[in-house]
């Protein structure tokens, strides 16, 4: 197994990149005033905000102190189907762990679950087991992100599930594995719960806080008589607002990556707005308060790992990749393991149980925001479409109900090969090679 003393990635100062960002972001030129100032968020990112990120950004914002934080991580790279992918692997020292693969989506990274890996791998008694449960986590870099190679350009999230699935079973050498999804990791966590169950690396519960599926609209709601609470209907609503007002950059993205993704490629200013929109709108109104820690530290954290990774253009190629990336049929998948999934009620997406019920073996509906029966809670009422950052304590509670009845034997598989390779800005870190079985 991963995680020996010794093999921990080293993030490297950016000895060429960040003067060079700090330059662009010094020097760059924003309006004095906004043109339309009554226009809103809804407009994009308003320039105020923008200033204010700005000044952030070249004044107190400390990205050393940033690498420190990052730097308490075990980060490695394997390079699988010729492909090199950037993984944190953080194993908790306890024994009878739960293996967990977390996946982000765009615009996000591993740093978006910084504040639920350390607790996950921390013991905690389940009543349900009647054991303590703790996880060994395991965060990738979807292929094109920071430190993950660009895939091929006919690349799909099945084929990342594929990679991903290699990496649990034969980089890791774990049996079976729980996966958790959001945005468009929930694509590939869904492949890999609906594909991958029955193999000898089987991911055997899947948690998703959001889904692959287009979410039903208001009308289709009322047409299957579904009754909603109020939480519920915030959610519906900024749905609604995301498929009129909100997907102007989902149309860029799919139809002409180069031109967004060459535009911005050394505009860091560019990318902090068209990254940083995102977390602002897409987020709980409250962002930056507890439990949140989504704040502008947060969003420049994650705008300079893109930025110093020269990882933008490739990110927003996941869009064309995955053209129907939103399975527009609920389709039931062929496994019977479990499936649970958290609603928040300030996401950009929603699904009601009547829906998610549809597309696996719902075990868990999960929130605080309780129903008329007081029994089961249906909507999380802090947090957002980022909820590792937007309600970490909730994301860490919902992830651990996957515990009862999966605590696996982990088995390791053969012997591993270490090689180090060079990364253009962090340097030398651990890379894998593994035996085929």
């Amino acid at each position: 197994m991963l995680g020996a003393s010794g093999d921990k990635f080293n993030l490297k100062p950016f000895t060429e990149g960040s003067p060079h960002l700090k330059a662009l972001v010094n020097n760059t030129w924003l309006p004095e005033q906004a043109l339309y100032p009554a226009a809103g968020v809804d407009k994009g990112i308003e320039l105020d905000t923008l200033r204010d990120l700005l000044t952030e950004w070249v004044t107190t914002f400390d990205w050393g102190k940033q690498e420190d934080e990052l730097n308490q991580l075990d980060h490695f790279t394997a390079e699988i189907e010729g492909q090199v992918v950037h993984f944190v692997h953080q194993k908790s020292k306890a024994s009878d762990t739960i293996p967990v693969i977390l996946l982000h989506g765009w615009p996000g990274s591993f740093q978006e679950f910084l504040p639920v890996i350390e607790p996950l791998t921390q013991p905690l008694f389940n009543a349900t087991s009647g054991k303590n449960v703790s996880f060994d986590v395991m965060v990738p870099s979807l292929p094109g992100f920071v430190f993950s190679s660009p895939p091929p350009q006919n690349s799909t999230g099945d084929d990342t599930a594929r990679i991903f699935n290699t990496l649990m079973s034969e980089v890791l050498g774990y049996s079976t594995y729980a996966v958790h999804g959001t945005d468009g990791g929930s694509g590939v966590a869904y492949s890999l719960y609906s594909s991958f169950n029955e193999t000898v690396c089987a991911a055997a519960a899947a948690h998703f806080a959001f889904l692959p599926f287009t979410p039903p609209t208001a009308q289709d709601i009322a047409d299957n008589n579904i009754t909603l609470l109020d939480a519920q209907k915030v959610t519906l609503q900024r749905n609604a607002e995301w498929n009129t007002i909100g997907t102007g950059y989902f149309t860029e993205q799919t139809t002409k990556p180069n031109d967004i993704g060459l535009a911005l490629y050394d505009n860091p200013i560019g990318q902090l707005a068209w990254i940083g929109g995102k977390f602002q709108l897409w987020s709980d109104p409250r962002a930056g308060t507890p439990p949140s820690v989504l704040d502008n530290t947060a969003i420049l954290t994650s705008v300079s790992l893109y930025y110093l990774t020269h990882s933008f253009l490739s990110s927003v190629w996941i869009y064309p990749q995955n053209p129907n990336g939103f399975h527009t049929v609920y389709t039931p998948t062929p496994t019977d393991a479990p499936l649970l999934f958290s609603q928040y009620e300030f996401n950009v997406g929603f699904w009601p149980e009547e829906y998610v019920t549809k597309v696996g073996n719902l075990v868990s509906y999960k929130g605080n925001w309780f129903d008329e029966t007081d029994v089961e809670p249906l909507v999380h009422d802090f947090g957002g479409h980022f909820a590792g950052l937007d309600n970490p304590p909730a994301l860490i509670e919902d992830i651990r109900d996957v515990a009862p009845g999966l605590l696996p034997e982990i088995v390791e598989k053969g012997s591993r090969m270490r090689r180090r390779i060079s990364h253009p800005c962090f340097g030398s870190f651990p890379t894998y090679t593994y035996p085929c079985s």
